[in-house]
């Protein structure tokens, strides 16, 4: 089961959602809103900001690389990230 990092509620608090491990298979995280689910996001077997983030800090790969996986991941992912309300934009703000 995927642990949920605080940075990960923080950005979900901010969108006005909570965010709970999925119950979806393969998937990270579900979104709900006014105890609702609305989206599941994130593909398990594939690392987000934040698991590069650990990456960096436990040394296992360079610094900086988290800051450019997210760059790299918001240039591929233009239209998802600025469609509110789907679970392209909830991946786009909650995991990267």
């Amino acid at each position: 089961m995927y642990r949920i990092k605080a940075g990960q509620r923080i950005a979900a608090r901010a969108l006005g959602v909570v965010i709970r491990p999925s119950t979806s298979a393969g998937k990270k995280i579900d979104v709900y809103k006014h105890g609702f689910k609305i989206a599941s996001i994130g593909a398990e077997g594939y690392e987000d900001f934040w698991g590069y983030v650990a990456l960096e800090k436990a040394g296992k790969v360079p610094k900086g690389t988290a800051a450019e996986r997210r760059r790299l991941y918001k240039i591929r992912h233009a239209v998802e990230c600025t469609s509110p309300g789907t679970p392209g934009f909830y991946a786009c703000k909650i995991l990267w």
